[in-house]
């Protein structure tokens, strides 16, 4: 009896589109071929064919790992911008930092101390001529008592 292996996770399976290749493959290795060829007929008469066999070599190497290369699901482009992105861009050290909602909870107390202070100073200078006016009307009335008495 014949007997097949199927995988457990069907979303790894690709479909095949000619000679057992998917379609980035057949992209990345056309690209390849279309850099390569053309490198090592025009530099075959001028470097040597061995030479230029490597130099077609060394362009086509690049075309084949695009086409190819994965690592963890990820295409060699992806993994290629994430290590650039670790390495270079980003900081290297980057400390750990918590959100202490008590902490928040006391500036904001602390604002809001602050505020009703300020609010306090405007209104004294008010209050003090409100009772300013309070105090010279009693004490006009209080002479005008002394007068009549």
């Amino acid at each position: 009896m014949a007997y097949v292996d199927v995988p457990k996770d069907l979303t790894k399976v690709k479909s095949k589109v000619f000679m057992n290749l998917t379609k980035r493959q057949l992209v990345c290795f056309g690209i390849g071929a279309l850099v390569g060829i053309p490198i090592y007929f025009l530099s075959k008469d001028a470097v040597g064919s061995s030479t230029a066999l490597t130099l077609m070599m060394l362009t086509l190497v690049p075309a084949f790992l695009f086409g190819i290369y994965e690592k963890n699901g990820q295409p060699l482009e992806a993994v290629l911008r994430n290590f650039i992105r670790s390495s270079f861009l980003r900081p290297k050290v980057r400390p750990y930092r918590t959100e202490n909602f008590y902490a928040a909870l006391q500036r904001q107390e602390q604002l809001e101390q602050e505020v009703k202070q300020i609010v306090r100073k405007k209104e004294a200078p008010s209050q003090a001529k409100a009772k300013a006016k309070v105090d010279k009307g009693r004490a006009q009335t209080d002479r005008s008592s002394h007068r009549k008495g």
